[in-house]
């Protein structure tokens, strides 16, 4: 059994952010010690492996959830995480085409400065007026 700061250390997710996963139902309540403390068994520190390499690729926890739930049952079909993976990978491929997009225009922004006098600034200009840029959907990305 792990402490907390032990599954941490293990797993490379912080403190919180377990505890978080926890509260959410992410990961099911630890184990208790005598002294409170709470105690990780080898599956949960799979469970929380799981959940840290699909959050680096950018799953949403709602994706995450449900690919738990898919992984808690081996024996049915893997059409279903096949569909989570497919929404993600679009999700990833729009976010990739609107970074190419802002990259674009700071290099345009940046091509364009004299390197003269803020007054005449190419960046504070495209910055302060979005009519400006080339692009007009700089979406969050």
């Amino acid at each position: 059994m792990l402490s907390i700061g032990k599954l941490s250390g293990t797993t490379g997710v912080k403190v919180p952010t377990i505890r978080y996963y926890e509260s959410i139902g992410l990961l099911p309540e630890a184990d208790r010690s005598a002294g409170n403390q709470r105690l990780y068994d080898l599956k949960a520190q799979e469970r929380l492996a799981f959940i840290r390499h699909a959050r680096e690729l950018g799953f949403p926890l709602d994706c995450i959830r449900e690919l738990l739930s898919l992984s808690d049952r081996p024996e049915m079909s893997c059409a279903a995480a096949d569909v989570i993976a497919k929404r993600q990978l679009v999700s990833v491929r729009d976010r990739i085409i609107r970074l190419q997009a802002l990259q674009q225009e700071l290099e345009r922004m940046l091509d364009q400065c004299a390197c003269g006098t803020i007054s005449d600034c190419k960046v504070i200009e495209v910055l302060s007026d979005h009519q400006n840029c080339l692009h007009s959907d700089h979406g969050e990305v």
